[in-house]
């Protein structure tokens, strides 16, 4: 048999996101032990596919626990078991090579079944014999749902299928009748025109324009789903005949690259090839050479072909040149190894495909000692990913799950840029109650870096002084109010956070973001993007402009999946995003995080009139003679309405509005992102009345919740916590923190909120501990919402130093025994 006619083994469509399973190498040696280690991926954003549902819960019955990535040891039987159960589909692949699914042939998974021995009780043979079919046109799929047999039985007929002739006919003997494969080869030879002679039992073909179509549209199947044999006369005569080879060449071109993709037929022109797969002929001559056309390479090609250009061509196969971004290097890598492993790029090309296909290969960021000091390797690891799409005037979004440090690899970022190319201006846009947030971690994290805060009454005056900066933060509505400004200049980078803030392309923060000039963009946000390709678009637009191309109008059904599907090959690339469970190992079990919020302008003026009419009452009040006791009670009531006014100003002036509130608008970007993410969160508070207000606007969004405090009866309470518990539909429980801040075990939530700070932290820490308790087995990030230069922040920094203070101000009950100087309490009026 010529080596010509042993068609490659080609590769599954690459596996649906939901599951994949990762086999060990060294199958062959750990199957006889009943020692098979699987790792497993599980997309559990979104509810399971029906035809991988069984295969779940046996994982589940196998001792897997519900998780994004997990490591199983399993016996051949198990092994067994998920082959069953996920039979034909694409999930299967060796750990040492992710990228490549591994092909099932009928119910044979390639290098996997044979090493998988059910006992013999478990083999249950096919009942019926085979219906008809009358599809002639070979795909992979329409001969595999043709041939359902074993590779085992059909290896163990007396009389496999043979096959002799040449190039102008065919004479094929079949299998014996008993053979699994009988009927579907009979039904083969039958559909394409053979006749049977009887003198030799053997079914002809005499026609070489017929022989040449069938051998080309059919030789794989003769393979690896019939096995047959063929005669050593037929390989004489065919050593002339081939198969036409995937052509695939880069090129550097000036704004990207140059494609060719195609089939290569020797000397044959493009031409010629066109007018063979136009005319559905399966063969080309060059010289003395008979190039074969296979259909299923030429549909491979057209749809890599129609990938290229972004839109379904209507005929693939032939020669074509196209030019692509470097932004879809890593996108069209894939697609060219898989159809040509052996094409060999420029190494420009090689470089940038390495580093976003394997992050390993990234070079580490220059980073100040004390920084790099501060990050954990997965977050190092995302710095050098970020630094590699700036270096190649690229862009991309840090997805990384919520809690795992976003703003601290940003701000990495802005410094190794600033340590490695010098002063240039930065620009982050946040949502607005996270604006004081990250100056905040600036100032701490990146001191060495001039920060100007764009954003209520301080603001640049011309885009003249943005140069002076090495990082400008601003929020969305101030950046589209003075979108002039920043127009003007041309900054390093441009970060968006909370990046769902641009999903509507149509707004004025987007159309904002987008008229920006820069040498890379990224957006940074916790919520999974998968799930609203529209979404996916809008962001694409900003990050890498003319790299999505718009999805013509009115389409629809098959050809807008294609879109889709190609939308999130090409972005795939540049979302990278991490979740706790997967860098569980570096992580402590609890992340507690301080969110700064910067009072709105309403009211910061209701704020500091409060503590005018503070100080004046008091001063009336000393100047009347009052007891000190007298006084103290008074102090703590006015700082009591300080402390309401950083929650929600409407807890003391009924009227307000309800976007007065910073810290409320803080708690609605946290909890978005907490539900898009499928966690579930407690949200502590000491104001019942506060809690009362979140409630309320959570019932007008139709967001289930469970609710508790000290005024509820022991039965009602347990009935809150079991509904919690119990029910995961449920994600926000809200407590105040006396009545909740103890005795409780609620492991169901993994997030904690506190919306005031305590005077005693070990206060919070219990409430905290409500969810980080035994039995919980993943990591838990609470939150502590604090109003700058407030009150908050003077508890925050006194909670140590002075709590006996502190203990007065929180727990006015005891005002009166307190024996604290009246300074101390006026000095948080202040």
């Amino acid at each position: 048999m010529s080596a010509v006619f042993t068609p490659a083994p080609r590769s599954c469509q690459r596996p649906p996101s939901m599951l994949r399973i990762l086999l060990p190498p060294n199958l062959a040696t750990t199957a006889p032990r009943d020692s098979i280690a699987l790792k497993v991926e599980v997309d559990l954003s979104r509810p399971p596919a029906s035809e991988i549902l069984p295969a779940l819960a046996a994982l589940q019955r196998f001792g897997a626990v519900p998780a994004p990535v997990l490591f199983l040891q399993t016996t051949r039987a198990q092994l067994h078991e998920l082959l069953t159960l996920l039979r034909g589909q694409s999930v299967f692949a060796f750990v040492n090579a992710p990228a490549k699914t591994l092909l099932w042939v009928g119910p044979i998974l390639r290098g996997v079944s044979e090493h998988v021995n059910p006992p013999p009780a478990e083999i249950s043979k096919p009942q019926g014999s085979p219906s008809k079919r009358h599809d002639a046109g070979g795909s992979a799929s329409s001969r595999q749902s043709k041939i359902q047999h074993r590779k085992s039985q059909i290896d163990q007929d007396l009389t496999p299928m043979r096959v002799d002739g040449s190039e102008n006919f065919l004479a094929i003997s079949l299998p014996s009748r008993d053979s699994q494969a009988y009927g579907p080869a009979l039904d083969l030879l039958k559909d394409n025109g053979f006749r049977l002679e009887p003198s030799n039992r053997k079914w002809w073909l005499r026609d070489r324009h017929k022989t040449l179509n069938f051998l080309a549209r059919h030789m794989s199947a003769l393979h690896e789903e019939f096995h047959a044999e063929f005669t050593a006369n037929f390989e004489r005569n065919t050593d002339h005949i081939t198969i036409a080879d995937i052509e695939a060449k880069v090129t550097e071109a000036r704004d990207g690259y140059d494609v060719t993709l195609g089939l290569a037929a020797g000397d044959a022109a493009s031409s010629e090839l066109t007018s063979a797969i136009t005319t559905n002929r399966g063969y080309i001559e060059s010289g003395k050479q008979i190039f074969l056309i296979d259909q299923e390479v030429i549909a491979q090609v057209g749809a890599a072909q129609s990938a290229l250009a972004g839109e379904q061509t209507a005929l693939g196969g032939a020669r074509q040149t196209h030019r692509v971004s470097a932004a879809r290097v890593a996108e069209i890598d894939d697609l060219l190894e898989e159809l040509a492993p052996g094409f060999q790029p420029p190494q420009t090309w090689r470089t940038r495909s390495n580093a976003l296909r394997d992050l390993s290969t990234l070079q580490p960021a220059p980073l100040p000692a004390d920084l790099a000091a501060l990050l954990r390797p997965y977050q190092k690891l995302g710095v050098a990913w970020l630094q590699h799409l700036h270096r190649n005037e690229l862009g991309g979004i840090l997805a990384d799950e919520m809690g795992l440090g976003k703003t601290l690899q940003a701000l990495s970022l802005i410094a190794a840029l600033h340590a490695s190319e010098g002063p240039a201006p930065v620009l982050v846009i946040a949502p607005a109650s996270l604006v004081e947030n990250w100056r905040r971690e600036a100032v701490r994290f990146t001191p060495q870096l001039r920060v100007f805060v764009h954003h209520g009454a301080s603001r640049l005056n011309t885009g003249t002084d943005v140069p002076r900066h090495d990082l400008i933060l601003t929020s969305y509505a101030t950046l589209a109010n003075d979108r002039a400004i920043f127009a003007a200049n041309r900054f390093r980078t441009v970060i968006a956070d909370e990046a769902q803030h641009i999903k509507n392309r149509r707004t004025r923060n987007a159309k904002a973001l987008r008229a920006l000039d820069a040498e890379s963009r990224f957006l940074l946000t916790g919520t999974p993007l998968e799930n609203s390709l529209e979404d996916l678009r809008s962001l694409f637009e900003f990050l890498l402009p003319g790299f999505v191309k718009p999805v013509p109008t009115g389409t629809r059904g098959d050809e807008r999946r294609w879109h889709d599907d190609l939308l999130r090959t090409q972005t795939a690339p540049y979302i990278l995003r991490r979740t706790k469970t997967a860098v569980a190992p570096e992580l402590p079990p609890k992340i507690e995080q301080v969110i700064y919020c910067d009072l709105t302008s309403q009211q910061s003026a209701l704020y500091r009139r409060t503590q005018e009419e503070s100080e004046r009452a008091l001063f009336d009040l000393q100047a009347s003679g009052a007891s000190e006791n007298k006084m103290r009670f008074a102090t703590l009531t006015q700082l009591l309405r300080l402390r309401q006014t950083c929650c929600d100003p409407r807890l003391v002036q009924p009227e307000a509005a309800p976007e007065w509130s910073a810290k409320l608008a803080a708690f609605r970007e946290l909890l978005d992102e907490i539900v898009d993410e499928g966690h579930r969160v407690l949200v502590f508070s000491q104001f019942t009345s506060l809690l009362a207000l979140m409630r309320a606007e959570l019932d007008a969004n139709e967001t289930p919740y469970a609710y508790l405090d000290g005024a509820m009866s022991p039965k009602a309470r347990q009935a809150a916590v079991d509904r919690f518990q119990n029910d995961d539909s449920v994600p926000v429980f809200f407590l105040s923190l006396k009545a909740g801040g103890t005795g409780l075990n609620l492991t169901g939530a993994d997030t904690v909120i506190h919306m005031d700070p305590w005077w005693n932290p070990a206060v919070e820490a219990q409430a905290t501990d409500r969810a980080h308790r035994i039995g919980q087995d993943r990591v838990v990030t609470s939150y502590k919402l604090i109003c700058s230069n407030t009150v908050e922040e003077k508890v925050l920094g006194l909670q140590e130093t002075k709590r006996a203070l502190l203990a007065d101000v929180f727990e006015a009950s005891d005002a009166a025994s307190s024996q604290l100087e009246l300074g101390d309490l006026r000095d948080l009026l202040k």
